[in-house]
């Protein structure tokens, strides 16, 4: 592989933690005021990410062709039963965030801002991917 193909998603990845860090989305009592109720904030950059990913998806839809030249198809998830896996998966996730005051994305935006002990949510949630890959066949899906 190419390593100068990677440069560019590392100077990507280097703006996406600024926007964070800057947006204040990184910030543990901007968590614990959206948990809580008592701000907007957080919710309107989750909202504001939900319709800017609904208008890129809409995008590639009308151009139906990546970079690559290859068709984009995204294929329908079918919903089985009472979709107890999905509300098991959120919870897993909505705890996890709550616990630890960070989503996924901004993990590397903490640990670059300093927050050394981000570190540990770092590895534990390398683990947790490890964990589901290697049950992802016995997982309901």
């Amino acid at each position: 592989m190419n390593k100068r193909w990677l440069f560019p998603y590392f100077v990507i990845g280097v703006f996406f933690g600024i926007v964070l860090s800057q947006g204040e989305v990184i910030s543990w009592f901007r968590m614990q005021e959206m948990f809580r109720f008592q701000g907007f904030h957080m919710y309107g950059v989750l909202f504001s990410a939900a319709g800017v990913t609904a208008v890129g998806f809409a995008v590639l839809k009308r151009v139906s062709k990546g970079w690559s030249g290859r068709e984009i198809v995204v294929p329908p998830k079918p919903f089985k039963g009472a979709g107890t896996q999905y509300w098991l998966g959120g919870l897993c996730f909505g705890a996890g965030w709550g616990m630890t005051g960070a989503c996924p994305g901004p993990i590397f935006s903490l640990i670059g801002n300093g927050f050394m002990v981000m570190i540990v949510v770092l590895l534990a949630a390398l683990v947790g991917a490890w964990v589901y890959g290697a049950l992802q066949t016995k997982l309901p899906h």
